[in-house]
């Protein structure tokens, strides 16, 4: 459905065509059945995007290279493919069940781009939809908007007759949320009220200093709060409660098809526990995810900050489109991350970033990489090409790990 298709539709039209389920398929005419082979068709992706099945036959990496190679438009494709660990209530880091906020909301980003038709689209801090992936697919396709946030972009689901749902929690992320409120503030995990009580107290004053030394106590109590929250969440990841992927969220992935086209599509659940609200880098066009069908596209998982402050994936574009090398413009990437890092909050022991930030890049040529600013032998992400999908290394910038 084309824009001025859909302006010229009435309302019950547009909700019946609009529905999930129509938006699943393919909106645009399908492909030729047989492709002249200028392009191999590669994909690349967070290791998610291949360890999570929802029950069925195919990964989301899978399912996208069927669908490319079958001759699906390259966007429908890769959409249907990250619905799969969106919809999975053990993936953690995205969609239905992944971690909430520090309220115990399950708030969610998405954002995609069609490198050929040069659309874009995204929604942040969207509630009670379970693949946030495919309304950011309709804000592409039907609005002439890149981006709708919070409320709006829920109720702009529920016009398009996406079912929303009252809470996105599943039992396993509920538990964890609370585990998590106990670990941050044990004598008043059950009553924040209680915890932040007396917040604001400089607005009863008029004498200058009384303000000033009020507004310097709460923002103490509130970094302390913060500190105490990151903390929490690494603990966490340190029992193996979690996993460090969960901990940050987020499954990118990254497409070429046959015919040279590009597509990248992000979706999250934002870092664990954050502030109500906060929207990180995967809905940002540039920060966590961006596509020049004449170059190549990236996508990013990890401290959506460190993306947002540097634009990062556009940059890696740009440094491609300069002649780099996948591998070579995103390690620059990173070392000007690493660069731009300088609060002691953010350092660890070493002087170095104490975060993680990855990078799954590939060319119009096919050419691939994937980069961390931390290459733990653990550490990989997923690809897959004629060959097969498959787990390969992440290549690190920095030795060790963040938290040294």
């Amino acid at each position: 459905m084309d824009r001025r298709t859909f302006v010229r539709t009435t309302a019950a039209g547009v909700a019946a065509a609009a529905a999930p389920a129509a938006l699943a398929a393919s909106t645009h005419p399908a492909a030729p059945a047989v492709h002249t082979r200028t392009h191999r068709p590669v994909l690349v992706a967070d290791v998610s995007s291949i360890r999570y099945r929802n029950g069925g036959p195919e990964s989301a990496i899978e399912r996208a290279f069927r669908g490319i190679t079958e001759g699906e438009d390259v966007l429908d494709a890769c959409v249907a493919g990250v619905n799969i660990p969106e919809l999975d209530p053990e993936e953690r880091g995205i969609g239905y069940g992944g971690l909430p906020n520090a309220d115990g909301v399950v708030q969610l980003d998405s954002c995609l781009m069609h490198g050929p038709r040069r659309w874009a689209g995204g929604v942040a801090a969207i509630e009670g939809v379970k693949t946030p992936s495919l309304v950011a697919k309709a804000v592409a396709e039907l609005t002439d908007h890149h981006l709708i946030v919070g409320q709006g972009a829920t109720e702009f689901a529920r016009a398009l007759g996406f079912e929303i749902l009252d809470d996105l929690n599943t039992d396993a992320s509920r538990a964890l949320w609370l585990e998590w409120k106990r670990r941050v503030d044990p004598s008043h995990w059950l009553d924040p009220e209680e915890r932040l009580k007396g917040l604001g107290r400089a607005g009863e004053e008029t004498d200058p200093d009384v303000i000033r030394r009020r507004r310097e106590e709460d923002s103490a109590r509130l970094q302390a709060f913060a500190d105490a929250a990151l903390e929490a969440g690494w603990s966490m990841v340190a029992d193996g409660l979690i996993d460090a992927n969960s901990f940050w969220g987020t499954t990118s992935l990254e497409c070429v098809n046959q015919d040279g086209d590009l597509c990248g599509v992000t979706t999250t659940s934002g870092l664990a526990w954050k502030i109500p609200g906060r929207a990180g880098d995967s809905p940002i066009l540039g920060a966590g995810q961006y596509v020049d069908n004449d170059v190549g596209a990236a996508g990013s998982t990890g401290r959506g900050e460190a993306n947002l402050y540097n634009l990062s994936c556009f940059m890696i574009v740009e440094f491609m489109r300069q002649g780099m090398s996948p591998k070579d413009a995103g390690m620059a990437v990173l070392e000007r991350i690493r660069a731009n890092t300088v609060e002691a909050r953010l350092l660890n022991s070493r002087g170095l970033p104490n975060f993680d930030v990855r990078f799954f890049i590939l060319n119009k040529a096919g050419e691939y990489a994937g980069v961390a600013m931390y290459g733990a032998a653990e550490s990989t992400f997923a690809v897959c090409d004629e060959n097969g999908a498959r787990e390969e290394p992440l290549e690190g910038l920095l030795e060790g790990s963040p938290r040294d």
